[in-house]
């Protein structure tokens, strides 16, 4: 399935199931397209660029995780924190 927005293909929802994101909290789509538009982000940098609460970006994360959309990964500077990225090869469990 491919997604087209505003003329371009979006790589992400080729590889997620676009009724799986349909169903999320807006707070965990907002995190989702922040992630897809920039990469790699600790949640202090998502809390940053989306202006939403910590609590509210902790539930979208937790949301995303559950989802099997997301990928947590140990951040090296700060071992306080993880880094968070889109999953690039969902399972095909999620595949509509």
């Amino acid at each position: 399935m491919v997604f087209v927005e505003n003329g371009f293909v979006n790589s992400n929802l080729n590889n997620i199931s676009y009724e799986k994101l349909e169903k999320l909290p807006p707070s965990a789509k907002l995190v989702f397209k922040t992630l897809e538009a920039n990469g790699q982000m600790t949640q202090k940098d998502i809390i940053r660029e989306t202006i939403l609460p910590s609590r509210t970006v902790r539930y979208a994360l937790n949301r995303l995780k559950e989802e099997k959309i997301l990928l947590e990964r140990f951040y090296f500077p700060d071992s306080r924190q993880s880094l968070y990225e889109i999953k690039r090869q969902v399972s095909n469990a999620l595949a509509v």
